[in-house]
């Protein structure tokens, strides 16, 4: 029974030595986590885990954040959390998110992530319009974000469309203007292919230097009343205090920076701003919750610490984070080097081998065709190989066809010289003829003449023998003998064929000279008109 009570005993010590605990829900600009919190753990407890567990050492720009009531609250640091009127259901969720922000973003924000949250809350802001940005702003901001997310812009990867379900750019901005989706993504990939080279932290500062010029970066707005009861604006940022009309949150009445302020107090609801001129009246205000008194406060605090902070030399803690900001920036500017100098290798190596293998690919056509053409060349050696066994036949029988017109040529040259021997001989025979029919002619006028002589001459003779035959018959009829007439007939030439001359034994009247001088010329005409007419 004693061992029954000291087990008891023992349970129950162990029971109460085990602590209470609760869960936490952080939700970040793009992540959330879960923690396991002891009841007793303040706001401070659970800041530094959340810091510790982002790696997060630039802590006074940032705070957990919870909303009570539609009304924004912030965790205190010396307070218990449970403390605080956060919701009783588990997990009690809080936002990490920048509750303050720099003057200048390239300057102050040393840390990576640090930027990276910055730049994901003031994105946020943009596109949920709580920060006005005119549509020339937003497209390039949009492009810097696209940088940050997608790397260098390749036309190979980022295709048209590539942007479709990426929120870039406020509605009020599209809806400004008559463009398609296609239109915007078209504009924003022109800025996009600009950025190349930038890594996602220089894409990102990139972002937040243009963002921290826009007019209602860093300003947390209050609805306020002045003593007269008139609506207004309260803006709290890094540079001091601006009073605003309720329709324009761009360009202040009036401005306290935070050098100018004496002190700022509340009671209750009334809120009173002490400028360090006496000169200019003290300015005081009412918000409409005692809640929003105390925020506005807490924001004024810390807005003015941070500002009299950065015109003081840097702690030794900022200093060995800038230092080794400096030093990891350095790193990383030579891994990107690093970096870039292997994947312009990588690139080179890749054109290289495209280039071989389309080099190969073309040297692999190179060589179908070439056995294609070889094929065909050998068929064509082939065809012309025939085709100069036939050319071989007809070069013999055109050989044989050429000797024999040479020969034919030979003959015909023979032929036109023996025919130009003969045209002349012809020519000169032509020309004999011509000489020969004048000859002739001549000689048929003599002999002309000579027939008419010998006409006359045979008509003497037959008169002769005329007067010869009557003195015959005178002599017969007186003589008692008859003397037998011998008869011989002479061929006369054809032109004279009709002339007959009968020659006869006759008395002494015919004389014998003259029978022949006539027989001499009948035999000479007979011999000379063959060798005329040949």
């Amino acid at each position: 029974m004693a061992g029954a009570i000291a087990s008891r005993m023992s349970f129950s010590s162990l029971k109460r030595k085990q602590p209470k605990t609760f869960t936490v829900r952080i939700a970040t600009m793009d992540a959330e986590m879960e923690f396991s919190c002891e009841v007793k753990w303040k706001g401070k407890d659970l800041f530094d885990l959340v810091c510790r567990t982002l790696g997060l050492r630039e802590t006074w720009f940032f705070g957990l954040q919870y909303t009570i009531k539609d009304t924004v609250a912030w965790l205190k640091m010396d307070k218990k959390v449970l403390d605080h009127d956060v919701p009783t259901e588990e997990p009690v969720t809080f936002h990490f998110l920048a509750k303050f922000y720099p003057e200048n973003a390239e300057e102050e924000l040393v840390q990576e992530i640090t930027q990276h949250l910055f730049f994901l809350q003031v994105k946020k802001q943009i596109l949920d319009e709580k920060i006005y940005c005119p549509p020339e702003a937003s497209v390039l901001l949009a492009s810097y974000a696209v940088q940050a997310k997608y790397g260098d812009y390749d036309p190979n990867v980022h295709k048209r469309g590539f942007l479709a379900q990426e929120e870039l750019l406020p509605k009020r901005v599209i809806n400004l203007y008559q463009m398609t989706p296609e239109m915007w993504e078209e504009r924003i990939t022109a800025w996009y292919a600009e950025h190349r080279g930038r890594a996602r932290d220089e894409a990102e500062m990139e972002y937040l230097k243009i963002a921290q010029d826009l007019e209602m970066y860093g300003v947390n707005y209050f609805a306020i009343r002045n003593k007269k009861g008139t609506e207004l604006l309260l803006g709290v940022d890094a540079l001091g205090l601006h009073i605003y009309d309720p329709d324009n949150r761009l360009t202040p009445k009036i401005s306290f920076p935070w050098n100018e302020i004496r002190n700022i107090s509340y009671s209750d609801k009334e809120f009173t701003i002490k400028p360090l001129d006496k000169k200019i009246d003290v300015f005081k205000f009412n918000s409409s919750k005692l809640r929003v008194n105390k925020l506005i406060l807490q924001l004024c605090i810390g807005n003015h610490d941070l500002f009299m902070r950065r015109r003081k030399a840097d702690s030794l803690e900022v200093q060995q984070m800038k230092a080794q900001a400096r030093e990891e920036k350095a790193r990383k500017q030579m891994e990107r080097q690093r970096l870039a100098r292997e994947k312009q290798m990588r690139e080179e190596a890749e054109r290289t081998r495209d280039e071989l293998e389309r080099r190969l690919m073309q040297l692999k056509e190179e060589a179908t065709m070439a056995n294609e053409a070889l094929m065909r060349s050998e068929e064509t050696a082939d065809l012309l190989a025939e085709k100069a066994q036939i050319t071989e036949e007809e070069a013999k029988l055109l050989a044989q066809k050429a000797a024999e017109a040479e020969q034919e040529m030979q003959r015909i040259k023979a032929t036109a010289i023996r025919t130009e021997e003969e045209k002349r001989l012809m020519e000169q025979k032509v020309l004999e003829a011509e000489m020969l029919a004048l000859k002739m002619a001549e000689e048929s006028e003599r002999r002309a003449k000579e027939a008419d002589q010998l006409k006359q001459d045979l008509q003497e003779a037959r008169e002769s023998e005329r007067r010869a035959k009557q003195k015959l018959l005178e002599i017969t009829s007186k003589s008692s003998y008859t003397q037998s007439v011998n008869s011989s007939t002479t061929a006369l030439p054809t032109d004279l064929s009709s002339f007959n001359l009968i020659s006869e034994s006759l008395s002494f009247d015919f004389k014998d000279t003259d029978m022949k001088r006539l027989s001499m010329e009948i035999e000479k005409e007979n011999s000379g008109l063959p060798r005329m007419l040949r």
